[in-house]
Parts: C-alpha cells; structure tokens; sequence
C-alpha cells in the first residue's frame, strides 16, 4: 500500500529536509513518528528537499507499508508523535504508480521579504529583510526576463546535482502588501539555491543598483559569478508540488493563506 502525506514545517530548527546523522532533519523528526505510530520503520520520499532554515507549507511525501491505517488515523496518529513545528496536514491512500516526485508537473515556491528599516523581530527567521526601499516596477520588469526555458546556470549552487541546468520557469508573480513582499515561483523544476540567487539579484535590482536588463547579462553569462550573492533562507517557503488531476492530490493547504 501506497501512502502520501502533506507535510507543513517551520525550518528554524532543523538542518533541512534530508536525513543526517544528527537526527536533526525534518525527514529524520517525520520517519522517527510515523515509526512512534506503527511500530515498523518507514522509508520516506519527498517531492522537493528544503536546505536549513527553509520552511515548507505543503511538502509531499510517500512510502509504501503493509500497516493498515484509515487515511485519518494516519493523519492523527503521526501528528501525536511530531514535534509543533511540523505537522502533517492530510494523508490519503494512493496508487503504486505515484511518485511524489517523478509525478509531479511543477514545483511552487514562495519568498517572503521585509522592507523595513527595523530588522524583523516576530517574524524573524520567517522573512527575509532588506533595510533599502525598492522599486516595484524594476522588480518585475526584471522578473519578466527570466520567464520561460532558459539555462540557470548563474542561479545554480556549485554542489547543485540536477543533470541539467535548463527549467522552464512558468510564473515568477511580485505582489506587496504593506512592508511584505511576496514573491512567488512556479518552474517544472528548481536547481540548488535557484530562487535564493534569484532574490539576490531582484533585491538588488529592486535597491536601485542595477537596470532590470542586467540580469538579462546575468543569465545569459551562464556563470554563478555574474550574479548577485546568495539571499537569506529565511523568506524562503515550499508551496508544494502539482500533479496530473486522476491522482487526487490537493492543491493547497490552510498554511498557503497565512503568508503575507
């Protein structure tokens, strides 16, 4: 049997998705309950790993057991066994032929700013912070340049192990409420530290320090080194993967309208 979780955690405290030796991964809290539920250990997949720090509204997991559990026992027997900032937001029995990550079509993904004079204080290490005012019109005529297929390879990380550098980046939308900016991603699919470079680049762009074409330059010089240093982790939120229709997954959960 075949079952997928959406899983919505706050990244302050673990050293990202993947299992370490330190236990000190989401994936390490999320196997450690669902072994906690069932008494067996459970191997889990994920749609889309998060570095340290970076938080998660609905990542998508599966693993395959022979434990017989209705979809909400599931639901409430692994949240007994989580810490509070990670939480399984619904689960649901699927077919053998899903795979939280092969079936995926795109990726989301959302930043969250701060302009604001004053670093932030509740929301620290929930937005990432800029102290300079920025121009919304640079931002997302900048932003439109890098829509479509185009080789990243400026915004790759040199540890990045995607096989390609080239994405199809389908929505890059800015919208701004108050000091919030919100900037949110849609690609078929994400390259190590891809949006966090991306932010370096529209932040500076957006600060007055270069022309919405340059990063037209940066793109096109196929180099890390042309583009701007790698931004906070911290504004940085997994929305959640899409997948065909027949498989029934949601689209969103209750955390998605929480953020700015």
């Amino acid at each position: 049997m075949r079952i997928a979780l959406g899983v919505s955690y706050c990244g302050l405290a673990y050293q990202g998705w993947q299992s370490q030796v330190s236990g000190r991964t989401v994936q390490d809290k999320l196997e450690s309950a669902l072994k906690g539920f069932t008494q067996h250990r459970i191997s889990t997949l994920c749609a889309g790993r998060t570095d340290a720090g970076v938080h998660a509204l609905m990542q998508v997991v599966h693993f395959d057991t022979e434990v017989q559990r209705s979809e909400q026992s599931w639901l409430r027997g692994t949240n007994a066994n989580l810490p509070g900032d990670i939480a399984v937001e619904w689960a649901m029995e699927t077919p053998s032929s899903f795979h939280c990550r092969a079936s995926a079509t795109s990726r989301r993904y959302a930043y969250v700013l701060r302009e604001s004079d004053v670093r932030p204080t509740i929301d620290a290490g929930r937005v990432g912070w800029t102290y300079r005012k920025l121009d919304p019109e640079a931002i997302r005529q900048a932003a439109h340049h890098l829509l479509g297929e185009h080789d990243f390879s400026s915004f790759r990380a040199s540890q990045c192990q995607a096989q390609s550098p080239v994405k199809h980046l389908t929505a890059l939308d800015v919208t701004q409420r108050g000091a919030y900016w919100r900037f949110e991603f849609e690609a078929n699919a994400f390259l190590h530290h891809m949006i966090r470079n991306i932010m370096g680049c529209l932040v500076r762009i957006g600060q007055g320090a270069e022309s919405p074409r340059w990063i037209l330059d940066v793109l096109h010089a196929r180099n890390r080194n042309a583009a701007a240093p790698t931004f906070s982790p911290d504004g940085l939120y997994f929305l959640g993967p899409r997948y065909p229709a027949h498989f029934g997954i949601p689209q969103r959960t209750p955390a998605y309208d929480w953020l700015p």
